[in-house]
Parts: structure tokens; sequence; C-alpha cells
């Protein structure tokens, strides 16, 4: 097959042999249904000719350097085919159950009634779907619906275990719309022992197949679970609209992230298979009709190592802060290209494993850490301090501040009576560089209550604050103060230092960006480029897209800059970036919770000189800005660095495939 790649995927040669081998059995109790056909032309004895779908491999999901994150395995499927039904479709049902049970093995059941008796509605089940389905009274019983079940799916030559599983098949296939052009999937991904055992009752079980169909694998479970997304079925309130698009009902489709976003170019187009059958029902020969076409591979901007990597030290950072006493209980961490907006890491803690997401969904749901969250593009928070450098640029760039000027700190801002804010420290005279490497909030409030709230506001929206970024899944816009005048108030001063406005992780790292490279700011993306299943052809490159264009100043820029560099060379940044090798960027930031501890916040650049990378990370109720220097400085490690720069020692937290 065209599709076949990297021995991942696409139905391989052995899949082909175990479809022919599993119709051969099934065949010979349906070929009476099978479209009358004669093929006297080629004088081979066929009679009956029957057509199969080969389904068509999802297309893959890969970093920017091609490594796998989403791929494809065969599977096996149990499908019930209306039209090849000659036999009771109730005993059809029991013994096939019966066989399941004996290997152990789920079949799909969505009758929201107890399986014993004395029989009760199930709390997660869709009893107001099974009462109208059977229109009955909005009062009736699980008793009730069991009685009109028997008379409407002549059941009343069964009883106890056997009623009831033969009862949840019928019912789950009324609601799937069971018909001659819907086969019903009866059994998902069923271990190839059971395969073999259903071969064996083939007599007992007309209208049954096992189809060889590819299923997702996610090569880490862990891996940035909330941005790649699930695959899942079609609901019954989504079928019309599918089915206009040529799906099958019992189609996978994207439900969210990635797989949501591409679900267009993830899609592949099913193929047929023809098998030409002699008058007793035996397979004379096959043929691919119609060849199944694969689905595209989508390849990402995202770095598969140094997102483990950011996930995995956002952990030991929470563990470490809680282990000396501290509140901190989760955290994000997002990496940008500087030169593009491509995201190279969006990592969050806590996270889950998607291949446990559904045993555990009401824990991970009902859980205080929120594990379920993507912090990064949807969590909100007040950004602290690390919102300064925008406030002396506009300053500047307004005429109201130069580098010339130093402003005396004397603690506590008293300008107005009503309203008296304080510094964390006593600098007294001080410039900007000092003032950003300090992070005095004295010298800041003075540069807001120059600038005012509507000025502050347009620049921080010009760096993407407040703003959607443009990334292909769901982000937040974030929660930002519309000022209606340019008043000097306590508003004005607390949104001068990062407090009541709250951004997203992804905002803020997003805003060191368009910082570090002069003022382009770019439209967020995961998307590199779409590629053919094997990787042959380019279908689209997503180049980059400069949503707007900041306009600052060199003088501006270069100040604010190296103020940036003084944070984390001999400021508040120091400890974990001091001795740094390369020349790093940055400015902490403590945002206040009210009754909790103070979240953390860092945004940095690097190189210094020819910027890369622009990193935000946020430890919720981290307590002090400088407590996620050690998440910045493990990513820059991971981008700058390999395990032989560090002189044979192994680097913290690397991941290597």
């Amino acid at each position: 097959m065209p599709f076949k790649k990297k021995n991942q995927g696409g139905i391989t040669a052995l899949s082909v042999i175990l479809i022919i081998a599993m119709l051969a059995f099934t065949f010979r109790t349906y070929y009476l249904n099978a479209d009358n056909k004669e093929f006297d032309s080629k004088n081979d004895g066929a009679t009956q000719v029957l057509r199969t779908v080969i389904k068509a491999p999802r297309g893959e999901i890969l970093d920017r350097y091609g490594r796998q994150i989403a791929v494809n395995r065969d599977g096996y499927n149990i499908v019930f085919n209306k039209a090849y039904v000659k036999d009771n479709l109730n005993d059809v049902i029991l013994t096939l159950v019966n066989l399941l049970e004996q290997a152990d093995t789920q079949w799909n059941d969505e009758l929201p009634i107890s399986k014993t008796e004395p029989y009760t509605f199930t709390e997660d089940g869709d009893t107001d779907q099974l009462i109208k389905k059977l229109k009955l009274a909005h009062y009736a019983t699980p008793q009730n619906c069991i009685d009109e079940m028997v008379e409407k799916y002549k059941l009343e030559n069964y009883s106890g275990d056997a009623l009831r599983k033969i009862m949840g098949v019928r019912y789950s296939m009324d609601i799937k719309d069971f018909s001659v052009s819907y086969p019903y999937t009866f059994a998902e991904d069923i271990p190839s022992e059971l395969m073999l055992k259903i071969s064996e009752s083939a007599f007992l079980l007309s209208g049954v197949t096992v189809e060889v169909v590819p299923f997702r694998q996610y090569t880490d479970t862990s891996l940035a679970v909330n941005l790649i997304g699930s695959v899942g079925p079609i609901f019954k309130e989504e079928w019309e609209e599918y089915r206009k698009k040529g799906y099958s009902y019992n189609d996978k489709v994207g439900k969210s992230g990635i797989e949501a976003w591409g679900e267009e170019y993830l899609r592949g187009t099913d193929g047929e298979m023809t098998y030409r059958l002699d008058k007793d029902g035996n397979i004379i020969s096959k043929e691919v009709t119609v060849e199944p076409k694969a689905g595209k591979t989508i390849m990402l901007t995202l770095d598969k190592n140094m997102q483990k990597i950011a996930q995995n030290s956002l952990e030991a950072t929470v563990r470490e802060l809680q282990s000396k006493g501290g509140t901190a209980r989760a955290g994000s961490a997002v990496v940008v290209d500087i030169k593009n907006g491509g995201v190279l890491t969006a990592a969050n803690y806590p996270t889950y494993d998607s291949a446990t997401l559904g045993e555990n969904y009401t824990a991970l749901s009902q859980s205080p850490d929120k594990p379920l969250t993507d912090r990064a593009f949807q969590g909100v928070y007040p950004i602290g301090s690390t919102i300064k450098p925008i406030v002396a640029i506009a300053a500047m760039d307004n005429g109201l501040y130069t580098t010339d000027e130093h402003i005396f700190c004397s603690k506590r801002y008293t300008l107005f009576a009503d309203y008296q804010p304080s510094c964390m420290g006593y600098h007294r005279s001080i410039g900007l560089t000092t003032a950003l490497s300090k992070s005095c909030n004295y010298f800041f409030f003075e540069l807001g209550r120059r600038v005012g709230a509507i000025t502050l506001t347009d620049y921080f929206k010009q760096f993407g604050l407040g703003v959607k970024t443009g990334v292909e899944v769901d982000d937040a816009s974030g929660i930002i103060l519309e000022p209606k005048s340019n008043g000097v108030g306590g508003d004005t001063l607390q949104i001068s230092i990062g407090q009541l406005n709250a951004f997203t992780p992804l905002q803020l790292a997003n805003y060191a960006a368009t910082l570090a490279n002069g003022g382009n700011h770019y439209k967020a993306s995961l998307i590199n480029r779409i590629v053919s299943y094997d990787m042959s052809e380019t279908y689209k490159d997503f180049k980059p897209e400069v949503k707007n264009k900041v306009n600052i100043s060199e003088k501006s820029l270069s100040a604010v800059k190296e103020g940036m560099l003084s944070v984390t060379v001999d400021g508040t940044g120091q400890a974990t970036l001091g001795n740094y090798p390369i020349k790093v960027g940055g400015k902490t930031g403590t945002s206040q919770v009210t009754g909790k501890a103070d979240h953390s916040v860092f945004i940095a650049f690097a190189p210094f000189d020819s910027p890369e990378i622009a990193i935000s990370v946020v430890l919720e109720h981290g307590a002090s800005g400088f407590a996620a220097g050690t998440v910045v400085k493990n990513l820059l490690d991971a981008y700058f660095f390999t395990e032989s720069d560090y002189g044979g020692e192994n680097m913290p937290f690397v991941v290597l495939d």
C-alpha cells in the first residue's frame, strides 16, 4: 500500500491476510445476500460478489523534528452487518457475548440500567433518552423499561443475565441507528486470540465480521495531552453534520486539541475490497477496487524533548517548594520561537495520563489541583512585575521619561492622600536599569502615573496581552481592565505593577518574544507544516504571521533590555541565572493573590545579543518570582546544550529519544 511508513500505521500485509481469513469464514453465512452478479467472462465460476471497506489510517502527528507523538496501530473490531443477519439476532448476540465474557473482553452496552436485578438506573447513563426512545411516561421505572424492551426486542424466551446482556446490545444498536446502511460496532480493539475463537464459531454468528482497523496510539500518553487532544466516536447530535461530510457512523473523529483542529487533514479516505465467491460461498479472488488514502501528517512546532523536560521540571520544582513548607501546587511553562511565534513547549503541572482518563475522569475533574485544565493556554494570572518593561517602554516612547532621569524611591508612594501603596524596598535615587533589576514598585508607580491607564492598556494589547494569540487550539483572551480615562487613581498604579489584569502564560511568552525581537508581535502557532503520510510531499507550509508591529524606538528597547539583563546578572533572577554561560534577559514577577501565597512568574529571552527563544513560567502560589527560575534554567539548558556540554554529567530532566 502506498501509505506504509516506518512500520507504523496503515494496513500491513499481515493485516490484509487476516482480513481475508476472517471474511472467508463469515462469507459462508451471508453470500445469499450479496449482490447478485455473474462473471462468466472470467470463466472462474464466480456467481456472487461482496464489497468490504478498507479503513484508511489517520494521519500522524509529529514534533518539529519528525519524532512521533500520535501514530497508528492495527487492531480488531467486531461488527454487525444487518444485511447479512440470517439467524435469530438475539441468539447471535448471546453467543457472541458469551465468547467475549470467556475472553474477559468488554463490549459496547449503553443501556443505563444495572446489569443485575433488582434493576436500577445507572448514575452516568442517559435515562431521559431511554425513556423517550421507549415512548414511556417520564416517571417510568427501570422495570417498566425492561418490560417494554422485552416486548420490543422479542425477548420473552430469555431471562436473568442472558436477558440483560441481549437487551443492552439491542438498545445500543437502536441508539446507533443500526441498519443496512449503518453497521454496528459491537466491540473494539479485541485481542487476536478472541478473533480466532470467533472464527471457530462462525456458523453461529451470521452477520458478524471482524475488521482490521487502525487505532490511534500516543507514544507518550502524558505528553502535552491538552495540546494534542484526543479522538472519539461521533456523538448522535453530531452525526448529521459528519454524515454530510461522508463519514460512517462508526468512524472516530478528533474531539479536542490538534486532533480536532486538524481533522480535515488527518482524516483518511477509506478504500474498498471486492471479493468474488462461488456458489458455495468460497472466495475465488480478491481485488482492491478502491485504494484507501491515508490522512495527511501534521508536523508541529513543538519540541517533544523540551516538552518532557518542562513537564518534569515543573513537577520537581513544585515538589521541592512543598518540601520546604511552601504552598505551590501547580504551574505552567511556555517556550516560543522569537523569530516566528512557533510554540516549542506548552507544559502544565499537574497533568494526567490520557490512557487512563476514562477510568479516572471523575477523580480528575473533582481534584482541587485541576489537572484537566490547560493552564498554559487557558489559565489566567496577574503577572506581577513582569509587566514593568512595557510600562518603561510606554513612558519613554511617549516622552515622559528619559534614561538620564533618576527617581527617588522612599518606599511609600505618597503622591495621593487616599491611596499610598508601598515598594518592597527602600531604593532611594535609581535609574531604569536598577529599577528593573531590583523590581522597584515605586519607580513604576511613578512611570504609570505619568503614562495613564488608557495608554498603558493600549501598549499591553500591542504586546499581545489581553487578546487572543491566534493559536490553533482554544486559548483564553485573558482579563484586561478597560479604563474610561487616563486617570491616575489606584487602578492605574496597580496595573503598572502587574495587578488587576490577568493573562495566560502563552500571552506572557509571546509578549517576551515581541519585546526581544524588536516589536514584531507574531501570531502564536503550533503547526509547522502538513505533509503526506509517508512524508514525501509537503501540502502546506505555515508561514509566520505578524499580527502587529509595536513601534519601539531603538533607544527605549536597548534601555529596557539592558535592565532585563541586569535582572539575571545581579538582580532578582541572579539566584538561578547569575553565572549562566549564555547572557539572558529576564524579569521576575510576584503577583498577589488574596488570602493565599503569591504567584511566582518569570519571563526570559536568550541569547541576549541575538535572541532565539522566549520563555514564561508561572508557579501558582510559588511565593516569589525567582522561584520559577529553576524551570527557566532547565529549559534554557534543554535548548542550548547537550549532555556532552556538561562534561559527561547528566543534564537535569533531559529525556533524549
